[in-house]
C-alpha cells in the first residue's frame, strides 16, 4: 500500500514539475517575443500595450544578471542547493569559454525572436541534434552508428520543409536562429571536455556563467544599443511600466533555469526527451493563439515531421546506450549529450531551451 502510495505520487510530481517546465518556457518565450514587437494580440483581442525594444543584446544583458543574482539567492540565501567549488584558474580556464558560447547563444536566440515567429524559431531550435552530431563527426571525429544518422533524416526534412513553406520567413532571423543551433551544440561539445570532473546542475551553471556573460556582452550592448535605449526611453508613451515587463522577463528566464533543474530531478531521460518535444508543440500552438502569425498546413506538416524526428532520435539514442551497457565487452557508442538549451533554457529558453 505504502509503496502504491509513493509511486503515484511520484508520477504526480513529475506530471507537475514538467507542466511548470513548459509554463515558465512558453511564459518566456512570449514575453520575450512581446517586448521585441509593437503589441500583443491574445486570443484575437487586440492588447495595443506598445512596448518595441529592439534591442536583443541588452534584453540577454539583463537575464543575465536576473540569473546571477537568482542563482546567488538560491545557492547563498536560500541554499536550496550546494555550490560547487571551482578553483580560479578553473573559471577562466573552463568557465569563461563556456560562458562565452553561452553568450552567443543567447543573444541569437533573442536576435531571432525579433525577425521570425516564436513557431518557426523553436522548429528550427530542434535541429540542435543533427547540429551536434555533425561537429562530434567532423571536429571530434566520433563514431555514431548508421541509425543514429537514419534518425536525423526527419528532423533534417522537417527543417526543410518548415523553411520553405514558412509565411513570414526573414532570412536574418533564420541565419540567427540556425547560428544559435551551432553555438548550442558547440556549448554541449565543450561542455563534455571544459567540465570534465565537475557535475554541475543548471543552478551551479548559471551562477558560474552568467557573470562573465553578462561581463562579455555588456560593454557591446552599451555601445552598439546605448543610443538607442535613450532614445526609445525619451519617446515610449510609458517606459517605466515597459522596463518592468522587461525586468520580469529576467526573473522568468531564471526560473526557467529553476525549473529545469527541478523537472531533470524528478522525471526519466525518456521522459524529459519526450516532454522536451511536447514543449515545443505546446509553445508553438500558444504563440500562434497569442501573435497569430500566420502558418500554412505544409509549414505545420514540417513542425510536426521535426518534433517526432527529435522523439525518434532521443528515443534511437536511449537504446544504443541501453544496448552498450548491457553487452559486456561491447564497446561504447559515442552518444551526443543531452542538450544543454533543454538543461538549462535560459537565460533565455531550454537553457532547454530562452530564449
Amino acid at each position: 500500500m505504502e509503496e502504491s502510495i509513493i509511486c503515484q505520487w511520484n508520477v504526480i510530481r513529475s506530471l507537475l514539475s514538467i507542466l511548470q517546465w513548459w509554463a515558465f518556457n512558453v511564459t518566456v518565450i512570449i514575453v520575450n517575443k512581446w517586448i521585441f514587437q509593437y503589441f500583443l494580440c491574445i486570443l484575437f483581442l487586440d492588447v495595443f500595450q506598445k512596448l518595441d525594444f529592439k534591442f536583443p543584446l541588452s534584453v540577454s544583458c539583463v537575464h543575465f544578471i536576473c540569473s546571477a543574482i537568482g542563482a546567488y539567492v538560491v545557492i547563498h540565501v536560500l541554499k536550496v542547493k550546494p555550490l560547487i567549488t571551482v578553483d580560479p584558474e578553473d573559471r577562466w580556464r573552463r568557465i569563461f569559454p563556456m560562458s562565452f558560447v553561452f553568450c552567443i547563444n543567447i543573444v541569437l536566440g533573442n536576435v531571432s525572436l525579433r525577425y521570425i515567429p516564436v513557431s518557426f524559431m523553436q522548429t528550427i531550435k530542434s535541429f540542435t541534434p543533427a547540429t551536434t552530431v555533425v561537429l562530434q563527426w567532423l571536429v571530434w571525429r566520433k563514431y555514431f552508428e548508421w541509425r543514429i544518422w537514419c534518425s536525423l533524416i526527419p528532423i533534417v526534412g522537417g527543417i526543410l520543409l518548415t523553411s520553405v513553406t514558412e509565411l513570414s520567413f526573414n532570412a536574418f532571423g533564420f541565419c540567427a536562429a540556425l547560428f544559435g543551433c551551432l553555438a548550442t551544440s558547440t556549448k554541449t561539445i565543450l561542455a563534455e571536455s571544459l567540465l570534465h570532473g565537475y557535475k554541475f546542475d543548471s543552478i551551479n551553471t548559471v551562477y558560474y556563467m552568467a557573470p562573465f556573460a553578462t561581463m562579455i556582452l555588456a560593454l557591446p550592448a552599451l555601445l552598439l544599443e546605448g543610443n538607442g535605449i535613450i532614445d526609445w526611453l525619451s519617446t515610449h508613451p510609458s517606459p517605466w511600466s515597459a522596463l518592468i515587463i522587461i525586468f520580469s522577463s529576467g526573473v522568468l528566464a531564471f526560473c526557467l533555469n529553476f525549473s529545469i533543474f527541478y523537472v531533470i530531478h524528478s522525471t526519466t531521460a525518456v521522459t524529459f526527451n519526450v516532454a522536451g518535444n511536447l514543449k515545443v508543440a505546446v509553445a508553438v500552438l500558444v504563440s500562434w493563439l497569442i501573435f497569430r502569425n500566420p502558418i500554412s498546413y505544409m509549414n505545420a506538416v514540417g513542425c510536426g515531421i521535426t518534433l517526432v524526428g527529435c522523439t525518434f532520435y532521443g528515443y534511437v539514442r536511449q537504446m544504443l546506450s541501453q544496448q552498450s551497457s548491457s553487452v559486456p565487452g561491447t564497446p561504447r557508442t559515442p552518444k551526443t549529450p543531452r542538450s544543454k538549451m533543454e538543461l538549462l533554457p535560459l537565460v533565455n529558453d531550454k537553457l532547454d531551451d530562452k530564449v
